[in-house]
């Protein structure tokens, strides 16, 4: 299964936060399992830590290290991606969520996150 974790999700793994559910981190750590960090998820971490909204115990470059070390895949921003999201509704307003969305559709992933709301967009999610 190709699952595209949301930011919040791969915060949670990689700082072992008790909020990830045992469930979803024995799916991540499955290794039949494809899984993929979007660089809007790393995007939108570096803002929100140099906003001082967001502390982690573990910065940037060493964060981008450890998807390597996990044997996680980046997504990048395809221009396909920009298409399909400014076709979505405006079920959700935040940039990087509809980013998200947009990606987990044109990928054909399934998402990873908490978030209910993406569920409108008709994706598979997974929590």
């Amino acid at each position: 299964m190709k699952l595209l974790l949301d930011t919040h999700t791969f915060i949670w793994f990689v700082e072992n936060d008790l909020n990830l559910p045992d469930k979803l981190k024995i799916e991540i750590e499955n290794p039949v399992n494809e899984i993929y960090i979007s660089v809007v998820s790393l995007w939108e971490i570096a803002v929100k830590v140099s906003l001082g909204k967001l502390a982690m115990t573990i910065d940037i470059p060493k964060l981008i290290i450890k998807i390597e070390e996990c044997g996680f895949f980046t997504l990048p921003i395809l221009a396909e991606h920009i298409v399909r999201v400014s076709s979505l509704p405006f079920h959700h307003r935040d940039p990087f969520d509809r980013m998200l969305i947009a990606q987990t559709l044109c990928e054909k992933m399934t998402i990873v996150s908490r978030d209910g709301s993406f569920s409108e967009y008709h994706v598979d999610l997974l929590w």
